[in-house]
């Protein structure tokens, strides 16, 4: 069902002014909310309760009291959770510096500690490590000490079953606690292969401070990329991730985005960072220079991208565009269009291409002529 358009209005601004002005417009469109449990179910899909507890915290009784209350239930819930994660992440890098793996943590408390210089300004998620692909054993034997279980499916040589897998995913019954080993950065499906992983974050690291500890972090340059990277492959389906790229610029006055543009059309990444910039420059605000908002005005099909997101963010959030070239095609270049078109992975029959027509194994070969097609038919480029 669509989305209530005074609690969607409410969460546009906020997400442009999360905190401090413009008062006024704050309190007209909180005046104007009817349905309170609709604004907070659409706040926790689009995971920005807590910026919309910070927001209410001081607008006194335009906001239910009874709001306030689930408001500050859920800040606590979070609080205790960011705490949770970050002791443990804490932990699991100590680990594995002891038995000297390098380990880049992205995302959850590490990015807010960075970009939003609170711990507990994001919704705490799961832990995310970048880790070279060399130290993944050794490293899941660490974590399984640590009382994890893998439960990605692996061979008995305990390397990924699935062809093109780059997460391990690793949970802890007693306390819920949920971990992601990663080897490889991604933007689409199936592979394209560039070498997005340790030897891409680690040279140019930098730390953050986490609890009183040193962790490493990615510079902020490389950060946005990935941001942008994982926005995009998830079709902006949610605010925060549009915000955390808002923050990221406006908390940077130093970036370098002639080093951003060269190192996004370097790994493949050029459309997804200006289809980035552009939804958070025109949904929360972000300031961004002139002359490089110009570069990213200028793609034409980013700019078609951002408005198609734009309108169905709350409504119909991962709205695919029309037309008949798949979306994670669309987010690449010419070049890495060819190349991704015509690699072996890509044209390899799949599991999908069998179910759309079955044909007995004498013609299997067929399925290689039926793929394009299949492709094109839905549009999924897998």
């Amino acid at each position: 069902m669509p989305a209530d358009r005074d609690s969607c209005e409410l969460l546009r601004a906020i997400a442009r002014y999360p905190s401090g002005e413009p008062t006024q417009q704050i309190y007209r469109l909180v005046d104007k909310i009817r349905d309170w449990d609709s604004l907070l179910s659409l706040a926790q899909e689009h995971r920005v309760l807590p910026m919309l507890f910070s927001r209410f915290a001081d607008m006194g009784p335009a906001v239910p009291s009874a709001v306030q209350d689930r408001l500050q239930t859920e800040y606590h819930r979070n609080v205790f959770h960011c705490l949770a994660n970050a002791v443990e992440l804490i932990r699991v890098l100590e680990a594995f510096d002891h038995e000297k793996i390098p380990a880049m943590p992205f995302k959850g408390v590490v990015l807010a500690a960075s970009t939003y210089h609170n711990l507990t300004a994001r919704s705490a998620g799961d832990l995310d490590l970048l880790i070279h692909y060399n130290d993944l054993l050794q490293a899941t034997a660490i974590l399984q000490k640590r009382g994890y279980e893998l439960k990605t499916p692996v061979d008995p040589d305990k390397t990924p079953a699935v062809p093109d897998c780059y997460e391990y995913h690793f949970e802890r019954q007693t306390d819920g606690m949920v971990l992601e080993l990663r080897w490889r950065l991604e933007l689409t499906q199936p592979r394209f292969r560039r070498n997005l992983g340790m030897d891409w974050v680690w040279p140019r690291r930098r730390t953050a401070m986490i609890a009183g500890t040193e962790v490493p972090d990615m510079n902020s340059e490389i950060k946005l990329l990935m941001l942008c990277m994982h926005g995009s492959r998830h079709i902006w389906s949610r605010l925060i991730w549009i915000c955390d790229v808002a923050q990221l610029v406006n908390a940077s006055p130093d970036l370098d985005w002639q080093e951003v543009i060269e190192e996004a059309k370097r790994s493949g990444l050029w459309r997804a960072l200006a289809l980035g910039i552009l939804l958070a420059h025109r949904v929360a605000g972000a300031t961004v220079p002139q002359a490089a908002l110009r570069r990213f005005e200028s793609d034409t099909t980013a700019r078609r991208l951002a408005q198609l997101i734009q309108d169905n963010l709350f409504d119909a959030p991962c709205s695919l565009p029309t037309g008949r070239m798949p979306y994670n095609v669309q987010l690449l270049g010419f070049d890495d269009r060819l190349k991704m078109l015509f690699s072996p992975d890509f044209l390899q029959p799949n599991v999908r291409d069998r179910a759309a027509i079955t044909l007995p194994k004498s013609l299997y070969a067929l399925y290689y002529l039926i793929r394009p097609f299949r492709i094109l038919w839905d549009r999924s480029a897998r």
